[in-house]
């Protein structure tokens, strides 16, 4: 449109200067080899314009002779670079469709002309991978690793074939490199973060989730969750040879996530011991009210060091004098219990045990029976925990344990480890504890052939 228009001002302003002109009359004389012409102003100027448009044709007319070698050379040129690049693009096309034989020959035909292009190499690596060609796959992005340009996708390259070929020390090693030269890969820092967890270097693998967060590869409240894992992960594991590192560090995973059960209890133990209780408890009741857990009400339970009493109050201050929910109900009928409350103790389970009753409130109200010298209902209490609802253990995607992980035990990611009941089969399938030997219990069925066999009794969970 705006050419259009610039036209039209062109013409409209040649047509007012031939009109001016027009308006104007005179006589241009020209004098050359003995001859006089005369012309009127119009036509002298029509003369001089047809001149320089006749002395630019035949100049643009020459310059197309002189030059006419060079452009149909590169008119050639640019017809073999167009069939390379379809070349190229079939290859791409048959490498995806697993044609390892086409996707050989149309990245041959490619590379005569384009020998620098990273696609043709890439290509290339792709038809030797389809081929098997592991020696060739490690020289293509050998090369292009090399390559300023290139560097890059080449360490990625080897990464992958690394990482396929099971040499994780070489995978990592790749990743690191690339996550040097760029911060911000997403493959290269979920790799080195990967590689830290494996090798249970949780202070490492902390700072890399940190430096995620920082650089926005990951989300900031998924990223403060898996950092608050791993602290007390590495917490957990200092509590001993470092009990002040240990609470640094359980503080600051609380810091990050309230509701994470074992930063809390970790961090309130070891306030108690340096007489910090009311710090503990304002700690404790933050992740009470956001993930109940009978361990926060033993740690309050034993905050000091004094009566069964006291501790039941305590206990009874963070539950409430009525809780509503089962880790309430049992850690305040556990109190109660160890204060020798018994009536109270039934009063707070009874809510619990009209519906299938878990198997530690079986057992609680077995063990309230017997010291109220009631043998038969304290029997009756066993035998139903014998098939009562399973105890709440930590699960982590389908694996339960009777400790807290910060990662899976399937995939080994940083996965949420929750408090909850474990899975039930349908149909009336048991299930079994197997002992793993990082100390996970997995739930799994029974095998078959051995489902006739006689069945020991479940542990009740009661502490």
């Amino acid at each position: 449109m705006i050419k259009l228009l610039w036209r039209f001002l062109l013409l409209l302003l040649a047509a007012l200067s031939f009109a001016w002109l027009a308006d104007r009359p005179g006589q241009v004389t020209i004098q050359w080899l003995g001859r006089e012409i005369h012309l009127s102003v119009l036509v002298g100027a029509v003369f001089l314009g047809a001149s320089m448009f006749a002395l630019w044709f035949f100049v643009s007319l020459m310059r197309k002779i002189w030059r006419s070698p060079v452009a149909a050379r590169d008119i050639l040129r640019l017809r073999k670079t167009r069939k390379a690049y379809e070349a190229l693009s079939r290859g791409i096309i048959a490498a995806g469709a697993g044609d390892a034989q086409a996707a050989a020959k149309h990245v041959k035909l490619a590379g005569e002309t384009l020998k620098n292009e990273p696609l043709v190499k890439l290509l290339g690596a792709q038809a030797a991978q389809l081929r098997g060609d592991r020696a060739e796959v490690r020289r293509v992005f050998e090369g292009m690793a090399a390559s300023p340009e290139t560097e890059l996708l080449g360490l990625r390259g080897l990464f992958a074939d690394a990482q396929q070929a099971g040499d994780w020390p070489a995978a990592r090693g790749h990743a690191e490199t690339a996550l040097k030269k760029n911060a911000r890969l997403p493959w290269a820092s979920s790799a080195v973060l990967q590689s830290h967890v494996a090798q249970r270097d949780w202070a490492a693998a902390a700072n890399d989730i940190a430096q995620q967060v920082k650089l926005g590869l990951m989300p900031k409240a998924v990223g403060h969750r898996k950092q608050a894992a791993l602290l007390t992960a590495l917490a957990l594991a200092e509590e001993d040879a470092n009990p002040a590192r240990a609470l640094e560090l359980a503080v600051e995973a609380h810091g990050l996530d309230a509701a994470l059960v074992p930063a809390t209890t970790l961090a309130a133990r070891r306030l108690s011991s340096t007489g910090q209780q009311r710090k503990a408890i304002k700690m404790i009741k933050a992740t009470w009210a956001k993930s109940p857990h009978k361990d926060l009400a033993s740690v309050v339970a034993h905050l000091q060091n004094d009566t069964a009493e006291n501790q039941f109050e305590r206990v009874r201050d963070l539950v409430g004098k009525e809780p509503t929910e089962i880790e309430g109900a049992y850690s305040l009928a556990q109190a109660a219990f160890a204060a020798n409350r018994f009536d109270a103790a039934k009063t707070v389970l009874k809510e619990f045990t009209d519906h299938r009753p878990q198997q530690r409130v079986c057992g609680l109200m077995a063990e309230i029976d017997d010291a109220l010298g009631d043998k038969g209902k304290s029997r009756e209490w066993l035998a139903r925990a014998f098939h009562a609802a399973k105890d709440p253990l930590w699960v982590s995607d389908g694996v339960a344990a009777m400790r807290w992980t910060p990662v899976s035990p399937v995939t080994n990611e940083i996965v949420p480890c929750e408090w909850k009941e474990p899975f039930e089969l349908p149909s009336g399938g048991r299930l079994q504890f197997q002992p793993q030997t990082d100390a996970t219990t997995v739930i799994k069925p029974e095998d078959s052939a051995l489902a006739s066999l006689p069945r020991p009794p479940d542990d009740p969970g009661v502490e």
